[in-house]
């Protein structure tokens, strides 16, 4: 069990966390809402003239229908370019290590999950990729993919804003994005991880002695880079194939800590641009988002706790079990999927942490699309309430319609079809089995969880590049897209369909308070629970009556 002094760290982490996120928030709101800024002198020049170049009038408002086709497009046509990068990388420059290119269901597979931020990688990256494929192919999608989900959640809670008549312009929330947000911060924290001994280098590898006079490779590149955009940007996608566990990608101690730090500041941070972007009249509006946020994640954390913490095989002796299942618990809540040892180590009641964190997305979820799944629950909710009290369901002085509650459960409903029909497909097709080494119970939990985590975009995985065969690639492909951009189109439709819509003076159910929070809470366990749990139960009964069968042969 953990300690005292386990407990304190973990409470000091997550308090300067809310306590930084809080204080960059009006920053970010004022980035979207293109507040006057000192670094307009040197930005907005750079950014007019992106807009000119690509034909876009900045002051142009959309709906949601377009809103979201334009996201949609610019990330395929970055899905295109990084395909061909990743196809072709052995006839194109920086490939030190002349690695050839990648077969065309890898590259697809790859290229889905980066753009996606999913970051599922069925390749271990510095066997596999040159210098040029990670830099602009899966440094330069992590980058992309974190700017769109953030505006995704910036232009649902414009829908919800009084007074707003569009959803805004995503070409210029996009670009703000990057320029005035992900790219300063990034360029910060790799400053801070090369410090901390992460290597930033284009020389290639080096093949060294070593005192037993054995020859190693010191496999360097350019780490801190995507690291910082990795961590930062909820992505999970690392250099190597062992991830956060491996020493050059995070080093010591300190730098796990800090990369912890970094995968939950800007999801924490979207709440509070929430209420910022609410106004004065609703800025409260985010107590129970981040309460409820944290709450769900604070169950996560005695979940995954309560068993003794693993030290044995796959466990980081360099952190040690405690922080190995706090960043798994932390890792599936914020959507990042990154690891700093193998998850095979992980009691199985770590393993329903991380579960319960993908499956809810909002603990606090992925950068923007956390908040977003988020409203949809707050959603669920007034309308149950309003349901048990008689009153017709309300949020922000809006009525909900039954339109509304049609749109969220099919968004929530989505990802039980696309986690549980493959599960069964690969069983079915002995797909899973193969990988497997055979049927077991153990299995059905591994397979469960790779549809999972693609689904949910948060990219962790038992199988790693054992799963890179055209079927696996395919199908967690296909889960990953269907996972991603149904949902959202699904929640800007419902939040295109509140503009303009009437509100009302009169005092109703108090959405800002600490009451709704805990009946947030309860909704939305209620709701994963009872679609999940048998599911997640299947795999410890089978395990159980396995082993009887064979006490009783």
């Amino acid at each position: 069990m953990i300690t005292i002094l386990d407990a304190a760290y973990v409470v000091s982490i997550l308090a300067v966390t809310i306590l930084v996120a809080k204080l960059i928030a009006p920053y970010i709101a004022g980035v979207f809402t293109r507040a006057p800024s000192r670094l307009d002198r040197f930005l907005s020049p750079v950014e007019n003239g992106v807009y000119r170049l690509v034909g876009v009038d900045p002051t142009h408002g959309m709906g949601w229908k377009e809103y979201f086709l334009s996201g949609l497009l610019v990330n395929i046509a970055q899905m295109a370019v990084a395909f061909v990068i990743l196809t072709f990388q052995g006839q194109l420059p920086l490939n030190p290590q002349g690695f050839t290119g990648l077969r065309w269901d890898l590259a697809l597979n790859t290229v889905v999950s980066i753009a996606t931020n999913t970051n599922l990688q069925h390749y271990a990256g510095e066997t596999t990729l040159s210098y040029l494929s990670q830099m602009s192919a899966i440094q330069f999608l992590q980058f992309t993919s974190a700017a769109t989900g953030i505006c995704m959640g910036v232009g649902m809670v414009r829908c919800l804003v009084k007074g707003s008549k569009d959803l805004g312009n995503f070409y210029v929330d996009f670009v703000r994005s990057l320029t005035r947000l992900l790219i300063p911060l990034c360029l910060i924290a790799a400053v801070v991880l090369v410090a901390m001994g992460v290597p930033q280098s284009l020389s290639g590898y080096h093949t060294v002695t070593t005192v037993t006079g054995a020859s190693e490779s010191i496999l360097i590149g350019p780490i801190a880079s995507l690291v910082s955009i990795m961590q930062l940007g909820t992505n999970g996608g690392g250099y190597f194939g062992a991830n956060s566990a491996y020493p050059l990608q995070n080093p010591s101690p300190v730098s796990d800590v800090f990369e912890i730090f970094l995968m939950l500041l800007l999801p924490t941070a979207l709440i509070f641009v929430f209420g910022e972007l609410l106004g004065p009249e609703k800025e409260k509006e985010y107590r129970p988002i981040l309460v409820g946020a944290y709450s769900l994640f604070a169950i996560d954390l005695i979940i995954g706790f309560i068993p003794t913490i693993p030290t044995g095989p796959g466990i980081e002796t360099r952190f040690g079990g405690f922080f190995s299942a706090f960043w798994t618990v932390v890792t599936t809540a914020v959507t990042t999927g990154s690891v700093n040892s193998s998850l095979y180590a992980m009691h199985p009641l770590t393993i329903l942490a991380a579960f319960m964190g993908m499956l809810i997305q909002a603990t606090p979820g992925g950068k923007g699309v956390g908040l977003m799944y988020m409203i949809m629950f707050i959603v669920i909710t007034v309308f149950v309430v309003g349901l048990m009290s008689g009153r017709t369901p309300e949020y922000l002085g809006m009525k909900i319609t039954a339109r509304d509650v049609k749109l969220v459960m099919v968004a929530f409903l989505i990802h039980p079809i696309i986690i549980l029909i493959p599960t069964l497909v690969s069983f079915a097709t002995n797909a899973a089995t193969e990988i497997c080494g055979g049927f077991s119970a153990s299995c059905f939990t591994q397979v469960m969880y790779e549809f999972t985590s693609a689904a949910s975009n948060n990219g962790s995985d038992f199988f790693g590049s054992s799963a890179n065969t055209p079927f696996w690639n395919i199908s967690t492909a296909v889960v990953i897209f269907i996972g991603r951009y149904a949902p959202i189109a699904i929640l800007l439709a419902m939040g295109g369909s509140m503009i303009g819509r009437k509100r009302s003076s009169e005092v109703g159910l108090k959405t800002d308070s600490m009451l709704f929070a805990a009946v947030l809470v309860a909704s939305i366990l209620i709701l994963v629970v009872l679609t999940f749990f048998p599911f997640l139960a299947l795999g410890p009964i089978l395990q159980y009556l396995h082993g009887q069968v064979n006490f009783l042969g």
